[in-house]
Protein backbone atom coordinates (compact mmCIF):
# COMPACT_ATOMS: atom_id res chain seq x y z
CA UNK A 1 0.00 0.00 0.00
CA UNK A 2 1.37 3.45 -0.81
CA UNK A 3 -0.56 6.12 0.85
CA UNK A 4 -0.24 10.37 1.51
CA UNK A 5 -0.38 10.75 5.44
CA UNK A 6 -1.92 14.28 6.06
CA UNK A 7 -0.03 14.60 9.75
CA UNK A 8 -2.21 17.14 11.71
CA UNK A 9 -0.23 19.93 13.27
CA UNK A 10 -1.41 20.01 16.74
CA UNK A 11 -0.47 15.63 16.73
CA UNK A 12 3.21 17.49 15.69
CA UNK A 13 2.73 20.50 18.45
CA UNK A 14 -0.30 19.62 20.97
CA UNK A 15 1.30 23.30 22.57
CA UNK A 16 5.18 21.54 22.78
CA UNK A 17 6.65 19.06 20.39
CA UNK A 18 5.22 15.63 21.48
CA UNK A 19 8.83 14.50 20.79
CA UNK A 20 7.64 10.74 22.52
CA UNK A 21 4.58 10.75 19.81
CA UNK A 22 7.21 11.57 16.85
CA UNK A 23 9.12 8.67 17.94
CA UNK A 24 6.87 6.00 17.94
CA UNK A 25 5.49 7.57 14.73
CA UNK A 26 8.65 7.75 12.93
CA UNK A 27 9.61 3.82 13.81
CA UNK A 28 6.28 2.85 12.37
CA UNK A 29 6.85 5.00 9.01
CA UNK A 30 9.94 2.92 8.98
CA UNK A 31 8.65 -0.29 9.78
CA UNK A 32 6.08 0.46 6.62
CA UNK A 33 8.50 1.20 4.06
CA UNK A 34 10.64 -1.45 4.73
CA UNK A 35 8.29 -3.73 3.34
CA UNK A 36 8.71 -1.74 0.15
CA UNK A 37 6.04 0.92 0.72
CA UNK A 38 5.80 4.38 -0.19
CA UNK A 39 4.93 7.31 1.69
CA UNK A 40 4.25 10.97 1.65
CA UNK A 41 3.78 12.86 4.65
CA UNK A 42 1.90 16.49 4.74
CA UNK A 43 2.52 18.35 8.09
CA UNK A 44 -0.25 20.66 9.18
CA UNK A 45 -0.08 24.00 10.79
CA UNK A 46 -2.04 23.18 13.69
CA UNK A 47 -1.85 24.49 17.13
CA UNK A 48 1.23 26.85 16.06
CA UNK A 49 -0.56 28.39 12.75
CA UNK A 50 -3.79 29.20 14.82
CA UNK A 51 -1.27 30.71 17.75
CA UNK A 52 -0.01 33.23 15.21
CA UNK A 53 -3.11 33.74 13.53
CA UNK A 54 -4.98 34.67 16.71
CA UNK A 55 -2.01 36.81 17.82
CA UNK A 56 -1.98 38.46 13.85
CA UNK A 57 -5.61 39.21 14.26
CA UNK A 58 -5.23 40.61 18.00
CA UNK A 59 -2.98 43.03 17.09
CA UNK A 60 -4.05 44.11 13.63
CA UNK A 61 -8.18 43.66 12.89
CA UNK A 62 -8.13 44.31 9.47
CA UNK A 63 -5.34 41.36 8.67
CA UNK A 64 -6.25 39.66 5.27
CA UNK A 65 -7.17 36.26 4.91
CA UNK A 66 -4.51 36.26 2.45
CA UNK A 67 -1.99 37.16 4.73
CA UNK A 68 -3.56 34.67 8.05
CA UNK A 69 -2.81 31.77 5.23
CA UNK A 70 0.66 33.23 4.85
CA UNK A 71 1.26 32.54 8.92
CA UNK A 72 -0.19 29.04 8.65
CA UNK A 73 1.50 28.03 5.42
CA UNK A 74 5.13 28.68 7.51
CA UNK A 75 4.31 27.17 10.12
CA UNK A 76 3.02 23.99 8.44
CA UNK A 77 6.70 24.68 6.41
CA UNK A 78 8.33 24.62 10.01
CA UNK A 79 6.37 21.23 10.98
CA UNK A 80 7.35 19.87 8.21
CA UNK A 81 10.99 20.20 8.04
CA UNK A 82 11.11 18.71 11.72
CA UNK A 83 9.38 15.74 9.81
CA UNK A 84 12.01 15.47 7.38
CA UNK A 85 14.92 15.92 9.62
CA UNK A 86 13.54 13.21 12.03
CA UNK A 87 13.95 10.63 8.96
CA UNK A 88 17.67 11.59 7.95
CA UNK A 89 18.74 10.22 4.73
CA UNK A 90 15.92 7.74 4.43
CA UNK A 91 13.73 10.75 3.09
CA UNK A 92 13.78 13.15 0.09
CA UNK A 93 15.95 15.65 1.18
CA UNK A 94 13.67 18.51 0.62
CA UNK A 95 10.08 19.65 1.57
CA UNK A 96 7.75 19.85 -1.05
CA UNK A 97 5.93 22.91 -1.39
CA UNK A 98 4.61 22.58 -4.54
CA UNK A 99 2.45 19.44 -4.63
CA UNK A 100 1.66 19.47 -8.61
CA UNK A 101 5.11 20.20 -9.49
CA UNK A 102 7.02 17.00 -10.41
CA UNK A 103 9.70 14.99 -8.25
CA UNK A 104 12.63 13.07 -8.99
CA UNK A 105 13.64 10.63 -6.55
CA UNK A 106 13.84 6.85 -5.35
CA UNK A 107 13.31 7.97 -1.73
CA UNK A 108 10.49 5.99 0.07
CA UNK A 109 9.45 9.04 2.29
CA UNK A 110 8.74 12.22 1.15
CA UNK A 111 7.56 15.02 3.38
CA UNK A 112 4.99 18.15 2.40
CA UNK A 113 4.31 21.60 3.79
CA UNK A 114 1.61 23.62 2.86
CA UNK A 115 1.93 25.47 -0.44
CA UNK A 116 -0.73 28.26 -1.62
CA UNK A 117 -3.48 30.45 0.51
CA UNK A 118 -6.42 29.76 -0.31
CA UNK A 119 -6.61 26.23 1.46
CA UNK A 120 -5.75 24.00 4.25
CA UNK A 121 -2.23 21.53 3.68
CA UNK A 122 -5.29 19.00 3.73
CA UNK A 123 -5.80 19.83 0.16
CA UNK A 124 -1.91 20.06 -0.07
CA UNK A 125 -2.01 16.32 1.01
CA UNK A 126 -4.91 15.87 -1.88
CA UNK A 127 -2.65 17.40 -4.56
CA UNK A 128 0.13 15.30 -3.61
CA UNK A 129 -1.64 12.10 -3.99
CA UNK A 130 -2.79 13.12 -7.89
CA UNK A 131 1.03 13.85 -8.22
CA UNK A 132 2.28 10.51 -6.95
CA UNK A 133 -0.75 8.75 -8.52
CA UNK A 134 -1.66 7.20 -5.17
CA UNK A 135 -5.20 7.04 -4.93
CA UNK A 136 -5.44 7.15 -0.86
CA UNK A 137 -4.98 9.95 1.62
CA UNK A 138 -5.04 9.02 5.58
CA UNK A 139 -5.81 12.12 7.53
CA UNK A 140 -4.70 12.08 11.06
CA UNK A 141 -5.90 15.01 13.33
CA UNK A 142 -7.74 14.81 17.22
CA UNK A 143 -10.99 13.24 15.61
CA UNK A 144 -11.67 9.78 15.40
CA UNK A 145 -14.30 10.08 13.49
CA UNK A 146 -16.76 12.90 11.23
CA UNK A 147 -19.58 13.38 12.99
CA UNK A 148 -23.04 14.12 11.15
CA UNK A 149 -22.87 17.49 13.15
CA UNK A 150 -20.57 18.82 16.28
CA UNK A 151 -20.48 16.71 18.64
CA UNK A 152 -19.55 19.29 21.01
CA UNK A 153 -22.84 20.94 20.55
CA UNK A 154 -25.02 18.42 19.88
CA UNK A 155 -25.42 15.17 22.44
CA UNK A 156 -27.51 13.14 19.66
CA UNK A 157 -24.32 13.13 17.04
CA UNK A 158 -24.06 10.32 15.25
CA UNK A 159 -20.36 8.75 14.08
CA UNK A 160 -20.05 8.17 10.62
CA UNK A 161 -17.96 5.56 9.43
CA UNK A 162 -18.46 5.69 5.70
CA UNK A 163 -19.89 8.50 3.83
CA UNK A 164 -19.44 9.74 0.31
CA UNK A 165 -18.20 12.93 -1.01
CA UNK A 166 -21.40 14.49 -1.20
CA UNK A 167 -22.03 13.66 2.38
CA UNK A 168 -18.57 15.12 3.34
CA UNK A 169 -19.28 18.18 1.42
CA UNK A 170 -22.85 19.38 2.90
CA UNK A 171 -21.09 18.66 6.61
CA UNK A 172 -17.54 21.22 5.97
CA UNK A 173 -19.54 23.38 3.49
CA UNK A 174 -17.57 24.88 0.33
CA UNK A 175 -15.83 27.73 1.53
CA UNK A 176 -12.66 27.86 3.33
CA UNK A 177 -11.80 30.19 6.05
CA UNK A 178 -8.01 30.20 7.64
CA UNK A 179 -8.13 28.10 10.78
CA UNK A 180 -11.47 26.66 10.60
CA UNK A 181 -12.16 23.79 12.75
CA UNK A 182 -13.20 21.17 10.44
CA UNK A 183 -12.76 17.62 9.44
CA UNK A 184 -11.41 17.85 5.82
CA UNK A 185 -11.21 21.10 4.00
CA UNK A 186 -13.68 22.41 1.67
CA UNK A 187 -11.65 22.91 -1.04
CA UNK A 188 -9.42 19.70 -0.28
CA UNK A 189 -13.24 17.74 -0.53
CA UNK A 190 -14.05 19.36 -3.74
CA UNK A 191 -10.93 18.18 -5.28
CA UNK A 192 -10.90 14.72 -3.62
CA UNK A 193 -14.36 14.18 -5.08
CA UNK A 194 -13.75 15.31 -8.36
CA UNK A 195 -10.50 13.03 -8.47
CA UNK A 196 -12.83 10.01 -6.60
CA UNK A 197 -9.68 9.41 -4.31
CA UNK A 198 -10.28 8.09 -0.83
CA UNK A 199 -9.66 9.33 2.54
CA UNK A 200 -9.69 8.08 5.47
CA UNK A 201 -9.40 10.50 8.75
CA UNK A 202 -8.25 8.77 11.64
CA UNK A 203 -7.40 10.02 14.90
CA UNK A 204 -3.72 10.71 14.84
CA UNK A 205 -2.25 9.63 18.69
CA UNK A 206 -3.64 5.92 18.03
CA UNK A 207 -0.73 4.80 16.25
CA UNK A 208 -2.08 1.11 16.79
CA UNK A 209 -4.96 2.25 14.95
CA UNK A 210 -2.87 3.61 11.99
CA UNK A 211 -0.95 0.74 11.72
CA UNK A 212 -3.97 -1.02 11.02
CA UNK A 213 -4.98 1.33 8.30
CA UNK A 214 -1.46 0.90 6.51
CA UNK A 215 -1.75 -3.32 6.93
CA UNK A 216 -5.41 -3.09 5.26
CA UNK A 217 -6.57 -4.25 8.47
CA UNK A 218 -10.03 -3.35 10.58
CA UNK A 219 -9.28 0.28 11.95
CA UNK A 220 -11.49 2.89 13.50
CA UNK A 221 -11.92 5.72 11.52
CA UNK A 222 -14.36 7.78 9.12
CA UNK A 223 -13.88 6.58 5.56
CA UNK A 224 -14.97 9.05 2.24
CA UNK A 225 -14.86 7.74 -0.92
CA UNK A 226 -17.46 8.13 -4.33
Amino acid sequence: MNAVISLGGSIIVPKEIDSSFLEKFRKLILDFVKKGNKVAIVAGGGYTCRWYNKTAEKINRNVSHEDLDWLGIKATKLNAELVRVMFGDLAYEEVIDNPTAKINTNKQIIVGSGWKPGCSSDKDAVLLAINLKMDTVINLSNISYVYDKDPNKYSDAKKLEKISWEEMQKIVGTKWVPGANVPFDPEATKLAKNKKLKVIIAKGTDLENLKNILEGKKYKGTTICS
